[in-house]
């Protein structure tokens, strides 16, 4: 018996609810405004294999790819229950990004790769990063050199810059890479590492596009929103500094959109593109937002930023010595992540791939909240 047929009616209704009612299904009607040629009947259909596709990203970039008309491949490490994937669809190969043999297979006869797995998170060992982001990506990236895709993209992330000072002006593409690297770091030493190879590869022919998302959230992340929810129904939300700095953060399905259209672009070949917001926000405003969609009142309680990042220092130095698998309550990362003063330019894919949101913020993190608390709803009721 399946995952899905094992709930009982009411609980397969709430899955419905959370999978075919999600407003990025292929029936968006969202997805009219993307640049994208859709599949015309009676040709033959544009092949994609998408990695990290039970992921918050990669479940996004398969959605996106179905509704142009594509067919989807996805290569699965394990054999475990995807009950959203499997309504969409797709086509699964089962096999570890870390096995040539596996990627080589998976990449056979696709016009496009859009690699989004990687290591989720900033707290880890330095192997995991290098296994589950660096190898992976090594291994992906030459396959589909060896096939002779057409595209590949890859998820990078605006932490390939490092950690710049905060400034005035916008981080645009031509920002180097790894700037101010902090001792401990292999989430971003990590993101550096994969695109100093791929774009190695890109001179040896591989036909590369990079995306640089910010922080990303949206429905299917069950990571951030859940800790941040967590932490405002537990009344432990601070805000970092004031409040009053601007936020990068980006819909992960706005991210999926631009996958699309990088793969349409040819002027997108050999190119990187940040793509970070849905315009400006404050910190402040973003979790007020977060905390009216799921009922509570704004936090108003800040914390010094300089304290915070000082503190996030100390709790990563205890919980390296005591409980090195499980992330402290405030790491570096995050810290600085949310009391910055920098932002990052779009400028570019907006001219080159006339990107643009399709949602603001106030519709984006309702929906993601409403989500998450659906999805929470349902996991209960699953173990009951």
């Amino acid at each position: 018996m399946g995952f899905l047929d094992s709930l009982k009616t009411s609980d397969h209704d709430i899955l419905q609810t959370l999978i075919v009612k999600d407003p990025r299904m292929p029936d968006d009607p969202l997805t009219a405004s993307m640049n994208i040629e859709n599949h015309v009947p009676g040709q033959p259909k544009i092949k994609v294999l998408v990695t990290g596709a039970s992921g918050l990203l990669g479940s996004h970039i398969v959605e996106q790819w179905l509704a142009s008309g594509a067919d989807v491949r996805v290569i699965l490490r394990s054999e475990r229950p995807t009950p959203f994937l499997d309504l969409l669809g797709v086509t699964k190969v089962h096999g570890n990004l870390t096995d040539p043999i596996a990627c080589r297979f998976a990449c056979e006869d696709v016009d496009y790769v859009c690699h989004a797995a990687a290591k989720v998170g900033d707290w880890g060992k330095w192997d995991e990063f290098q296994r589950d982001t660096i190898e992976t990506t090594r291994q992906i990236s030459e396959a589909a050199l060896h096939a002779k895709v057409k595209r590949f993209i890859h998820i990078s992330s605006t932490s390939a810059y490092g950690h710049p000072d905060d400034r005035d002006t916008p981080i645009s593409e031509t920002h180097p890479l790894g700037e101010n690297i902090w001792r401990k770091d292999p989430y971003t030493l990590a993101k550096v590492e994969c695109e100093r190879h791929l774009w190695k590869l890109s001179n040896a022919g591989l036909p590369l596009t990079v995306l640089r998302p910010s922080w990303l959230y949206g429905p299917r992340d069950r990571i951030t929103l859940a800790r941040m929810v967590g932490n405002l129904k537990a009344g432990k939300m601070r805000l970092i500094g004031p409040g009053d700095n601007r936020i990068s953060a980006i819909d992960a399905s706005e991210v999926a959109r631009a996958v699309v259209l990088a793969a349409s672009q040819p002027v997108a070949e050999g190119q990187a593109y940040n793509i970070t917001d849905l315009g400006e926000i404050s910190q402040f405003d973003f979790f007020g937002i977060m905390a009216e969609a799921a009922g509570l009142k704004r936090t108003t309680k800040t914390v010094n930023y300089p304290l915070a990042f000082y503190a996030s220092v100390c709790m990563e130095t205890w919980g390296r010595l005591v409980h090195p698998s499980r992330p402290p309550m405030l790491t570096r990362y995050a810290a600085w992540l949310m009391g910055r003063r920098l932002w990052y330019d779009n400028t570019k894919i907006r001219r080159d791939l006339g990107w643009v949101p399709v949602v603001d913020y106030p519709t984006s993190i309702r929906r993601a909240v409403d989500w998450y608390l659906k999805d929470s709803n349902l996991t209960a009721v699953t173990k009951r």
